[in-house]
């Protein structure tokens, strides 16, 4: 078919829907496989009745938007920022590249990589009032809490930040966003441990420099090795988007209100927060210290297998196929351990994933390892503690929310999130005075 057959057929495709209600039909436009909800609210009973709605809870099959930012099939188990695969980009970029390409919408020069780089370095200082605001927090404090909070408290650092129709503004915002971002994580991590806080090294690279600021001490300069430095900023490039997880969802629902983009990003941070987004790669961890070692295998898999376990790190809202991040931080786990040593835990996950990929009960059910199965086990070859796995996971995350935050504010389709409900409780009800209804 050629490119104006593929045209005139989009234009023709139609949708009828007869409502059985009132033997009337209707002719509903088909425009890139939806159809718009405007266009169910037509139909009616009379012209004095509410229209039709569509009933979705977790939105499984409504588009909120039109995005150019990442394109995921996960029958195929595809996934790709800008129309670059995952793959190319794990493999050949760097994430500062890849942050660029999200926001941009293109690849850098370079010259716009390097002048990129060198902004991004130049804002990777907080002022010192924001020490003092991480200080108040109590010294047990969960360092994605802590993340969350510091987070939108810069929208009172940057006023200025309110002004998100400029788009000058818009760019010293988001540059600004993704320079702290890791100064925040570490100092949240730092307050955790009781350590006092590391400034940035702007000699170092980002990556680098965040793993500075997590863990030098007392020598002069901390250099890590570069093994683990690339490591971690694979895993922050496969972290960088996922279309509208719950989280982008977020930023993109708050950011719908037209507040500034801190605010927005804070409501992202929020979401990752919860155990059924970010949280999962610690559960991971849980589930392979509790199965403890390899002979246990077979009788937590029945486990599974009866409804009395859970196999945790497998199978995705989206994906039905091996997760194309899966198999990227496999080969890094790899590099992490001929550094660290290899994590006793892995022996156990890689007789999981063995068994899931050959039973027939988990091969019917699709349930291929996801993001979350391996990034714990490195993670914690890092020596990062469990509750700061989400807070990297936030700081990959942070170019694809700010990507989706500006293609929002400049989307002029885009209203004030205000979705519909069902409403199921009482109606016109009398009052009684409560004279009357304790006496």
């Amino acid at each position: 078919m050629t490119d104006a057959a593929a045209v005139a057929a989009n234009d023709a495709a139609t949708l009828t829907i007869r409502d059985n209600r009132t033997g009337s039909e209707y002719d509903v436009p088909i425009t890139d496989g939806t159809i718009k909800a405007a266009d169910l609210g037509k139909i009616r009973t009379a012209e004095d009745e509410p229209g039709l709605a569509v009933y979705d809870p977790g939105f499984v099959n409504t588009a909120s938007c039109r995005s150019s930012v990442t394109y995921i099939d996960g029958e195929q188990g595809i996934l790709e920022y800008r129309g670059y695969p995952i793959e190319q980009l794990a493999e050949k970029s760097s994430f500062l590249e890849v942050a660029y390409l999200l926001i941009k919408g293109q690849l850098p020069t370079k010259a716009e990589y390097d002048a990129w780089v060198h902004e991004i370095t130049y804002h990777t200082f907080v002022h010192e009032n924001v020490k003092g605001f991480m200080h108040g927090f109590r010294y047990d404090a969960h360092p994605m809490g802590m993340l969350m909070a510091s987070v939108g408290a810069l929208s009172t650092f940057y006023p200025d930040a309110r002004n998100i129709n400029d788009a000058d503004n818009r760019h010293m915002q988001i540059v600004r966003m993704i320079a702290k971002m890791p100064t925040l994580g570490a100092w949240s991590f730092r307050h955790a441990q009781g350590k006092p806080f590391v400034y940035p090294d702007n000699d170092l690279g980002y990556t680098a420099n965040f793993l500075s600021m997590l863990f030098k001490m007392s020598e002069q300069k901390f250099e890590a090795d570069e093994r683990l430095v690339r490591a971690l900023d694979v895993l922050f490039i496969l972290h960088a988007d996922h279309e509208q997880n719950c989280s982008t969802n977020a930023v993109r629902s708050v950011g719908s209100s037209q507040v500034d983009p801190y605010s927005a990003v804070a409501a992202g941070v929020a979401a990752l927060y919860g155990p059924l987004h970010g949280g999962a790669n610690e559960a991971v961890l849980r589930m392979l210290k509790r199965i403890g070692k390899k002979e246990n295998i077979p009788d937590f898999m029945q486990g599974v297998k009866d409804g009395n376990e859970r196999l945790m790190g497998f199978g995705h809202r989206v994906y039905k196929n091996y997760d194309p991040r899966a198999k990227i931080i496999k080969k890094a786990c790899d590099d992490v351990f001929e550094v660290t040593g290899v994590n006793p835990l892995l022996e156990i996950a890689q007789e999981l994933e063995k068994i899931a990929l050959e039973d027939e009960y988990f091969v019917k059910r699709k349930l291929y390892p996801n993001v979350d199965f391996y990034s714990g086990l490195i993670y914690e070859a890092f020596q990062f503690p469990p509750e700061m796995f989400t807070v990297l996971f936030a700081i990959g995350r942070t170019p694809g929310w700010l990507a989706q935050w500006l293609e929002l504010v400049q989307d002029k389709e885009q209203k004030i999130a205000r979705p519909k409900q069902i409403y199921t409780g009482d109606r016109t009800l009398d009052f009684v005075p409560a004279s009357e209804r304790w006496g």
